[in-house]
């Protein structure tokens, strides 16, 4: 059995909520991979599922924003939506870097010297060096 409650503090300024403090709501929404067609009925799926949509173009995802659903689309807004973007493409890049790390630090660990890493994994020796030297930013 679980009690969870709500409580009110006024951590800055104060604003009296006109809600019920002992109602939770919780909203969830299931995106489909795929982007659902122009559809009233889907607005708000068709909505986030383009600005989360790791298939569409920061021209695509702003056209989709801007031309239905007649979101303004200014200067600082473009450059937000790419940011967002690039940044989960950055922690994509950062992930797989780090799994390759742990691979050729596991292989180092096995005997392999960093010239047969580097030739397997059609790496630069210099590269494969780094990462062992650094093993320990690999797990992190």
């Amino acid at each position: 059995m679980s009690h969870i409650h709500l409580t009110n503090d006024n951590v800055l300024g104060s604003y009296e909520w006109k809600g019920k403090l002992d109602l939770l709501n919780i909203v969830m929404i299931g995106l489909a991979e795929e982007l659902p067609g122009h559809d009233e009925r889907y607005g708000l799926h068709r909505l986030l599922g383009a600005l989360l949509s790791k298939e569409l173009t920061i021209d695509e995802k702003l056209n989709i924003i801007g031309n239905e659903y007649g979101i303004p689309i200014e200067e600082s807004f473009r450059k937000d939506v790419s940011v967002m973007c690039n940044l989960s493409q950055g922690i994509e890049d950062k992930g797989i870097a780090i799994g390759e790390a742990r691979i050729i630090i596991s292989i180092h660990n096995n005997g392999f010297t960093a010239e047969q890493i580097a030739a397997a994994a059609d790496k630069d020796i210099k590269d494969i060096e780094d990462i062992i030297r650094n093993k320990e930013l690999a797990f992190l």
